[in-house]
């Protein structure tokens, strides 16, 4: 009997080597079984070095124009993955999918809903097809709050409280703390992309919208500490804080049920590893933690003082999401993320900003 002869790797180009292209993107295409790191797309020399320094078979080119612009640069390409400045998702993607190359976006997928649509229906004519990043769905807290949640372990989930918060009192500078519109910067449109993107996984569609947002570093010209409240359809609460002015932080997730709730301490461990130079699949164990940041279930006990029950956190698995993006590319299934959930989350995203400039709660249809 023959050995089938596997497929040939699907070959991905990254545009843009920043923190997203250089941290997330090319490492995890790079170690994806099915998927090889073909093209890196970055005009910045010692960034191109960089890419050059770590992937030395990679093809390196100056521009997006270059590989878009031109069809003999992109034949063979099997994707394209859009890691660059956020007003800029848009335009390349809308390239991508006229050139015929089905496309990934890091989050978020536009600055509104509508150009989210815009997109998809692009991509539904073009029969190409457009995910987007939220690699957050696939961190170890929030694996573990979603099976807890499937088993039954907290009744009937009442509230999520969820956070993401830093403690950077001063500005970084950039295109992410930037006021001006088109920069779509902010930690509403960055972290709260994320935060609201798991709220909408765990329990679905909201109908009403409030928000706080304030910019309270010197200086600052955009969101650095906002709050987001979220009703959900189904009756859960959802409250969400980002922030880069937290002096003391909270816990990551707090979930209250009929049952028992839900409490965790601390960051999933994959960012971190990605920034340190490690990567899936290098033989040591990936998406870990240490017991001593296990979450705890109980009822009427504090965490703080060894009340309720360790839970044993899941391994995080940010591999899963190019895997999955593989696998739709390979077999015609949907992608893990798709352009239309990217909408619904900019649609929140979008109250949440009108909500904090009128001091209102805004209703969904």
């Amino acid at each position: 009997m023959t050995t089938p002869t596997p497929p040939s790797p699907l070959r991905v180009a990254v545009i843009g080597y920043g923190l997203a292209g250089s941290v997330f993107h090319a490492p995890l295409v790079a170690s994806t079984e099915g998927l090889v790191l073909d093209t890196v797309v970055t005009g910045n020399p010692e960034r191109q070095a960089q890419a050059r320094e770590a992937y030395p078979d990679v093809r390196i080119l100056a521009t997006p124009e270059d590989l878009l612009g031109d069809p003999a640069a992109h034949a063979g390409l099997d994707l394209v993955v859009i890691a660059t400045p956020n007003k800029t998702h848009v335009p390349l993607a809308t390239a991508a999918l006229e050139a015929g190359l089905p496309v990934v976006v890091d989050k978020p997928l536009a600055a509104t809903a509508a150009e989210a649509r815009a997109l998809a229906a692009l991509a539904e004519e073009r029969g190409l097809l457009l995910s987007v990043f939220q690699n957050r769905r696939w961190d170890n807290d929030f694996l573990t709050l979603r099976a807890l949640i499937e088993a039954g372990e907290l009744g009937e989930v009442q509230r999520f409280e969820s956070r993401y918060e830093r403690w950077r009192p001063q500005l970084k500078g950039g295109w992410r703390e930037s006021g001006a519109p088109e920069e779509v910067g902010g930690l509403l449109y960055d972290l709260g992309s994320h935060l609201v993107d798991q709220a909408l996984v765990l329990f679905g569609p909201v109908v009403r919208v409030y928000a706080e947002s304030d910019a309270r570093r010197a200086g600052a010209e955009t969101d650095d500490d906002t709050f987001i409240a979220l009703t959900h359809a189904g009756g859960v609460r959802s409250h969400l804080w980002v922030s880069a002015t937290a002096a003391q932080l909270g816990p990551r997730m707090r979930v209250l049920g009929s049952g028992s709730g839900y409490v965790k301490y601390g960051l999933d461990p994959q960012e971190a590893a990605l920034r340190e130079g490690r990567r899936p699949g290098d033989g040591t164990p990936w998406g870990t933690e240490a017991e001593s940041l296990w979450g705890r279930l109980g009822a009427g006990e504090s965490p703080l003082t060894g009340g309720g029950l360790p839970v044993p956190t899941r391994p995080g698995d940010y591999p899963a999401y190019y895997a999955g993006v593989a696998r739709a590319l390979r077999e015609g299934t949907a992608p893990p993320v798709t352009a239309a959930e990217a909408a619904a989350c900019l649609t929140i995203l979008e109250a949440a900003r009108h909500s904090t400039k009128t001091g209102t709660t805004i209703t969904l249809p």
